[in-house]
């Protein structure tokens, strides 16, 4: 899968896991076009779920975040409005972006951006003009129905 396809599958569902299991799409397996068992590192298609996964984050149509299940999640700019709509409901600490750093001694650093602090001001606007049940359907039956 290129990053163009991948881009599209992340815009058409809204919000998936980059690779733990839940209640929708795992980006990793999207990527592999097959489950993996066990860590996807060691998946023969390894190297391309790195670069895809690596292009699709610092895409700025995306939030990487926690939002479904304390779990990294990709989240579209389409559902941004939904996610701030009900950020009670998930908790705004798992709306943080989350930003990796590779660092030159081979470490990784999150940095977290506080929610809504990442959020554009056309999502702020339009949260507020959805009810919590339309935000819900926007973003499927992961949303808590109350804050975690």
């Amino acid at each position: 899968m290129d990053v163009h396809a991948a881009r599209e599958f992340v815009e058409s569902h809204g919000v998936v896991l980059v690779a733990a299991r839940g209640p929708v799409p795992r980006m990793t397996e999207v990527i592999a076009g097959e489950p993996i068992t066990g860590s996807w590192w060691g998946h023969a298609k390894g190297h391309e779920i790195y670069a895809v996964l690596g292009e699709l984050e610092s895409w700025p149509e995306l939030v990487v975040c926690r939002a479904v299940a304390g779990k990294v999640t990709l989240a579209h700019r389409r559902v941004w409005p939904a996610l701030i709509r009900v950020a009670d409901r998930i908790g705004h600490e798992r709306l943080a972006r989350v930003e990796q750093e590779h660092t030159t001694a081979g470490h990784h650093v999150n940095h977290e951006t506080p929610f809504p602090q990442w959020a554009d001001a056309a999502s702020l606007r339009l949260a507020p003009l959805l009810s919590e049940d339309e935000a819900v359907t926007i973003l499927g039956d992961w949303v808590p129905t109350r804050s975690p």
